[in-house]
């Protein structure tokens, strides 16, 4: 959809187009998206995919270089995206990047949606663990230190140790094996081998239902589901970047049948599918050349690729049986 000018102010795809144009001239408001799109709209034009996975790319990618003011989904940046960083220093804290461009000698997790959710769910994470949450400046002290004469004074200063939601790690409140093993947990939680925080917060929400303590655990039932939700966008993405490195031969209208080649849930090339000896030794070698680059840490995407991921990551979910048409290369 085109605007006076020749802006772009919406891009959409559709297997029924005439019905999909029909649909934004009957808007039973003014102030319905379709009926806006009508209003700014001068001009219409399109074009045609030899396949729905091949629109499913186009329009992400036209979206991503035209960013038409009407279309929100995929039209993100870096900005939208944060990362979990667990750096390597004495009694790390769990932090919130809003990009991977930052030096973290430590795992990244990610990519996340929403930075304040991200970050609500890291303080339920940290207050089941005990992990700080203070500022980097603060010097810590661990009971087992050996330069560790005289028992610091426990003062109300960290609050969160007061209420029992941290170790304690700047008031030598605890051993640096036991906070490192605390830290450990985080990042099994992350990896999805460790559901140990999320099932303390049910096993604690229902000895409050049992007290009948609701208000409490209803709470508790809060937490719990900010952690899952958490680990569900985590795990949408590893099933990406965990298995999604294939060619794609997908059968194209007319005979335009097209070979993708997939690499951690991102399309590096959309070629014609082999008609002869010749075409198949060119796959054979792109395919091959592309494949066996280093692997990449698993731990976190780079944010421009997330769009694509996320779009290649879903066709596959709703069209398991599409994975017939793959081949993986070793």
């Amino acid at each position: 959809m085109l605007a006076d000018g020749g802006e772009v102010v919406y891009v959409g795809k559709s297997k029924r187009i005439r019905t999909r144009l029909l649909s934004y001239f009957r808007g039973d408001y003014p102030s319905d998206k379709g009926a806006r799109i009508v209003r700014e709209a001068s001009q219409i034009e399109w074009t045609y995919t030899p396949s729905e996975f091949a629109a499913l790319l186009e329009e992400l990618r036209l979206i991503k270089r035209l960013r038409p003011r009407f279309n929100v989904a995929m039209k993100r940046d870096d900005r939208h995206y944060v990362f979990v960083a667990i750096p390597r220093r004495p009694a790390p804290r769990l932090e919130v990047l809003r990009g991977t461009g930052a030096r973290i000698d430590g795992p990244v997790y990610g990519p996340f949606v929403g930075a304040e959710r991200v970050r609500g769910a890291l303080r339920e994470l940290s207050d089941s663990l005990g992990l700080r949450d203070c500022s980097l400046d603060k010097q810590m002290r661990f009971s087992d230190q050996q330069d560790l004469f005289v028992e610091p004074e426990r003062t109300p200063g960290c609050i969160r140790y007061e209420v029992g939601k941290c170790l304690g790690p700047c008031i030598a409140a605890v051993s640096a094996r036991r906070y490192n093993e605390r830290v450990r947990q985080a990042r099994a939680f992350f990896e999805g081998t460790d559901d140990g925080p999320i099932e303390r917060l049910h096993e604690a929400m229902s000895e409050a239902s049992d007290r009948l303590a609701f208000e409490r655990a209803a709470s508790l039932r809060d937490k719990a589901q900010r952690l899952e939700d958490l680990r569900e966008q985590f795990e949408r993405l590893r099933f990406a970047v965990d298995t999604l490195s294939f060619s794609y031969h997908v059968p194209g209208v007319e005979g335009d049948d097209r070979v993708y080649l997939i690499r951690r849930g991102v399309v590096h090339a959309d070629i014609p599918a082999p008609r002869s000896s010749a075409d198949e030794t060119e796959l054979d070698s792109r395919a091959r050349q592309l494949f066996a680059g280093r692997v990449e840490s698993k731990a976190a995407v780079p944010a421009h690729d997330i769009d694509e991921l996320l779009v290649v990551s879903s066709w596959f979910r709703a069209h398991p049986a599409e994975l017939e048409h793959t081949r993986r290369w070793s």
